[in-house]
């Protein structure tokens, strides 16, 4: 046994942006379809999946090192419009929640 889990302990994943390891549950699962990257916040659509804190610091990390055609290994750039706006709605609407 290596220490590092522990039985029933919740599965980490690595951050694209910021490339510090996190729960699974604390990170949003990105998939490509259709030459753009699509946020998948339930983890239920099918394809590779990729994961990144879902604030624009990472996202923009993740962009600016081209790090979603890597991880999602699908040659050329994708698409990262929708996911970003889909990142600013979330941010917006967890700070107007008290």
């Amino acid at each position: 046994m290596s220490g590092r889990t522990h039985a029933g302990a919740c599965p980490e994943r690595t951050c694209l942006g910021c490339r510090k390891r996190a729960a699974k549950n604390d990170l949003l699962r990105i998939v490509e379809s259709e030459g753009a990257c699509a946020p998948d916040p339930r983890g239920t659509l099918p394809g590779r999946g990729a994961y990144v804190h879902p604030v624009l610091v990472c996202l923009d990390q993740a962009v600016r090192r081209r790090a979603f055609p890597r991880a999602l290994r699908v040659p050329g750039a994708l698409d990262t419009k929708a996911l970003r706006r889909y990142v600013e709605q979330t941010t917006v609407a967890e700070q107007a929640t008290p």
